[in-house]
C-alpha cells in the first residue's frame, strides 16, 4: 500500500516578462515517512530547478488509489462512494474514497476512472471530480529493480561494484540473470 505525501516546493523562476517571481508548486511523493518524502522530493527537484529551493510544506495526502494515464497532463481528485451492505443491521453504508486520476479534462478523468474501476465487485458512485494543482507524481521505484514496458512482469537486477572494461561488459551481459518477480 502506498503512503502519499503532498510536498510544496518554493523557488524563484522567471515570469513572462523575464522578472524573477517566487512560486510554490505542489507534487505527490510516495514515501514511508515525512523525512523520506523530503529527501525524495529534494532529489527529484534538483535537476529541474536552478538555484535555491525550499520544501515549504509536507502533509499526508488522503489518497486510496492513484491511476496514471500517460495520455493525461493534469491530475484530478475523484471522490467515490462505495456501497457496503451491513448484513447484521441490514443497512447500506457509503464508504468515501479519494482517488487521483491523470487525464486531460474532466470527461477523460471520468472515463478513465470508470475504466480503472471496471472489475470492482461493489457498487459505487462518483460524487465529485475536481482538477488539482498537482504538477507531477513520484511513485516509489526500488533502486535495484528496473521494469521495462515490454516485459512488465520481468525484473532485471544487475549489481556491479565498478565500471567494467569493454571486454568484461560483454561477459557481464551474458551472465546477467533475469529474475521474475513473485
Amino acid at each position: 500500500m502506498h503512503t502519499w505525501f503532498e510536498c510544496k516546493v518554493r523557488y524563484e523562476k522567471l515570469d513572462e516578462n523575464g522578472l524573477p517571481k517566487k512560486v510554490t508548486e505542489p507534487y505527490l511523493v510516495d514515501a514511508l515517512s515525512f523525512t523520506e518524502a523530503e529527501t525524495r522530493i529534494s532529489k527529484e527537484m534538483q535537476p529541474y530547478i536552478s538555484g535555491e529551493f525550499t520544501i515549504a510544506t509536507i502533509k499526508k495526502a488522503n489518497i486510496s488509489e492513484l491511476f496514471e494515464n500517460s495520455a493525461g497532463d493534469r491530475w484530478f481528485r475523484c471522490k467515490v462512494n462505495f456501497v457496503i451492505i451491513d448484513m447484521e443491521k441490514g443497512t447500506e453504508k457509503k464508504v468515501p474514497s479519494n482517488m487521483y486520476v491523470q487525464a486531460n479534462d474532466i470527461k477523460d478523468a471520468l472515463e478513465f476512472l470508470f475504466k480503472s474501476l471496471k472489475g470492482t465487485m461493489s457498487d459505487y458512485s462518483v460524487t465529485s471530480i475536481v482538477e488539482t494543482a498537482i504538477l507531477d507524481v513520484y511513485p516509489y521505484v526500488a533502486p535495484d529493480k528496473v521494469v521495462t514496458k515490454e516485459q512488465p512482469d520481468m525484473v532485471y537486477s544487475v549489481q556491479a561494484t565498478e565500471e567494467p572494461e569493454e571486454e568484461e561488459a560483454e561477459d557481464i551481459q551474458e551472465d546477467t540473470e533475469i529474475v521474475e518477480e513473485e
